[in-house]
């Protein structure tokens, strides 16, 4: 019998020591070179290296240590009830739950407090946080997720992340006073924890809205303990705050998190609201989206005081993807996107060549023989010589059902985004454009954020004139075009590297930006136009929700999907990451995991390819591209 590695035995020792802190037996643990997630019940951890080194060994541990104790210790509906309302405020809150469950393992045991330390150090190492040093670089998730877990376990933070975090200890002191030291109260009681966050995240001036009721009208009682920390951590939630309890709860943590939403802004439970939005009530008073005619159907072209607007438009840029870097910066993204390609590049590329035959045998010409008229038959005068008898034959060419195509892919470019979502979603697009451009299919790529955080100059305006009700968007859009749709791909790849830097990333406008890709197709001379939509959650604007209803940006985006969808040639098409697009779009498909994208995006364009398919998509359920990996 073949004696068993040491890598293997480590592997499966890691796996055995997973399950058993998790207590979930039916856990499947991948190794990979890729970052560590989870989501459902698998979960990723690094690659062991062949050595064992103590030092990439204790990395690994700790990813297996902190990934087991979100699963042992994390209740996603609690977790859903007291999400914040803010893109900032939501990346802390779930940063701060990961502080809260690491830091309740460290406590109680002195090994894994000894592994996490070491996955921190490797993380905040590889991002580079040695390097900083200036607070505005430093992700405030972070800061407060460190400070966090110092508070509780009395760990400093790791050294390569801390003078970063020191550069932010004075401010936050200043603001959260001793706010930090009662967190340890009460880390053992997620609700009572979940509020003290959300106390520590309104006092470090973010939106977290209005209080949602206590679980099971419980621990009302939870002492007044402010809180801050936080870090996106997507690399261990998998998709930022997607991870699951002993059952998969995923679906019901976003169910919850919707319909909470939707009752702060005094629009009832959210299938009400939808109701409303785009049946006979209130909503379907709003006009068409912004940049379509006028329409007599219904009523819908008259004015409407409540209807969305922006504030002032004077601000708003659509840029190409190269005016927003230098050429240096831009070759070394595209780079890095390239080294990422590398360990993606079989799994999609085998999806892209089977879309590819399928488009391509559409476009196979076929022929008609042995006719009495049309093209003279060249093949076949042979027989005519030999019997002159014989009549001459004739052919002639049969059309194909493909139509000349254009499809526009819009990504969304938000901060929850960031990591390894924009970077497959980046490689997705890049491998999809070249397929198809082989093909003969024109591709558009076209991301949406904001150029602020906090309203950029709109909000400064609006402020200057004194703050008038009622005043609609309020922020500066961002609309890029990474690749035209008569660009060739040689000549734009690089742009496609710019979803990865950190800083292009901000918040997201869905609805204004669908009209933007869609006008766009609009002016397109092709037959048939495709626009598919990728994004991981519903529009979400800081400025804009603080001075308007908590729906405003949604039932927006609700009025653009059913327009494009009831009144447009062009096709619409959504893929959600870790976000049930479903309940906004007709055609769409859900996934949970980022890598999944890549396959979903090929399966699903070969299903519009697909007229039969295309006809019966509605009343079939949309599948996962996940099971392809």
């Amino acid at each position: 019998m073949t004696q068993e590695s040491p890598v293997e035995t480590f592997k499966r020792a890691t796996t055995a020591t997973l399950r058993a802190m998790a207590d979930r037996k039916d856990l499947v643990v991948g190794f990979s070179s890729e970052p560590p997630g989870l989501a459902g019940a698998r979960v990723r951890v690094p690659l062991p290296p062949r050595d064992l080194n103590p030092r990439e060994v204790a990395n690994v541990r700790g990813s297996a240590d902190a990934a087991a104790l979100r699963l042992r210790h994390h209740d996603a509906a609690v977790h859903a009830n007291r999400m914040p309302v803010s893109e900032q405020a939501r990346l802390s809150f779930d940063a701060l739950e990961q502080a809260r469950v690491e830091a309740i393992g460290a406590t109680q045991m002195a090994g894994v407090a000894g592994n996490l330390a070491a996955a921190l150090e490797e993380k905040y190492r590889r991002l580079g946080f040695d390097r900083l040093n200036d607070p505005e670089q430093v992700p405030v998730p972070d800061v407060l997720r460190l400070l966090a877990r110092e508070a509780m376990t009395g760990a400093r933070p790791p050294e390569s992340a801390r003078t970063a975090i020191d550069l932010w200890r004075g401010k936050v002191a200043e603001k959260l006073g001793h706010g930090l030291d009662g967190l340890a109260a009460v880390m053992e009681n997620q609700d009572a924890y979940a509020r003290a966050v959300r106390r520590l995240l309104s006092d470090m001036d973010m939106d977290v809205g209005a209080e949602p009721d206590s679980q099971d009208g419980e621990q009302d009682d939870a002492p007044d303990n402010p809180d801050s920390g936080g870090d996106d951590d997507k690399e261990m939630d998998g998709q930022g705050g997607q991870q699951q309890s002993g059952e998969d709860q995923s679906q019901d943590m976003q169910d919850q998190e919707q319909q909470r939403r939707s009752e702060e802004a005094g629009a009832g439970e959210e299938g009400e609201q939808a109701e409303g939005e785009l049946g006979e009530g209130e909503g379907s008073e709003e006009p068409g989206p912004p940049g379509t005619r006028p329409r007599a159907e219904r009523g819908r072209n008259e004015p409407d005081a409540g209807a969305y607007k922006p504030y002032t438009t004077a601000f708003d840029e659509v840029v190409d993807a190269a005016d927003l870097c230098d050429a240096d910066e831009l070759t070394r993204l595209r780079l890095m996107l390239d080294q990422q390609l590398q360990n993606l590049q079989g799994v999609i590329s085998k999806l892209a060549n089977r879309l590819q035959r399928r488009l391509l045998a559409k476009q196979t010409r076929s022929w008609e023989f042995d006719l009495e008229e049309g093209m003279l038959d060249a093949a076949r005068l042979a027989r005519v010589v030999i019997n002159p008898t014989m009549p001459l034959s004739f052919k002639r060419e049969n059309e194909t059902d493909f139509r000349d195509t254009v499809v526009t892919l819009l990504i969304d470019n938000s901060g929850s985004m960031r990591g390894r979502p924009i970077s497959i979603a980046a490689m997705s697009a890049d491998i999809l454009s070249r397929t198809l451009e082989r093909c003969g299919v024109k591709v558009e790529i076209l991301g949406f954020t904001t150029r602020a955080w906090k309203g950029g100059q709109s909000r400064e305006n609006w402020i200057a004139a004194g703050k008038p009700p009622a005043p609609g968007r309020l922020n500066d859009l961002r609309h890029i075009i990474y690749k035209g749709a008569d660009a060739p791909w040689r000549r734009v790849r690089r742009n496609l590297g710019l979803m990865l830097r950190e800083g292009i990333l901000k918040e997201n406008i869905d609805g204004e930006a669908l009209m933007w890709a869609h006008n766009r197709l609009l002016g397109r001379s092709e037959q048939r136009r495709i626009l598919m939509v990728i994004s991981d959650g519903a529009p979400v604007d800081d400025s804009t929700l603080s001075v308007n209803s908590g729906s405003y940006l949604e039932k927006h985006l609700r009025s653009v999907i059913e327009w494009i969808e009831t009144r447009s040639p062009v096709e619409l098409v959504a893929i959600g990451i870790g976000h049930d697009v479903t309940r906004y779009y007709r055609r769409a498909v859900t996934i949970i995991d980022a890598e999944q994208l890549g396959g979903t995006m090929m399966e699903k364009l070969a299903e519009l390819f697909d007229e039969d398919t295309r006809r019966g998509w509605g009343a079939a359920p949309a599948r996962a591209a996940g099971g392809r990996r």
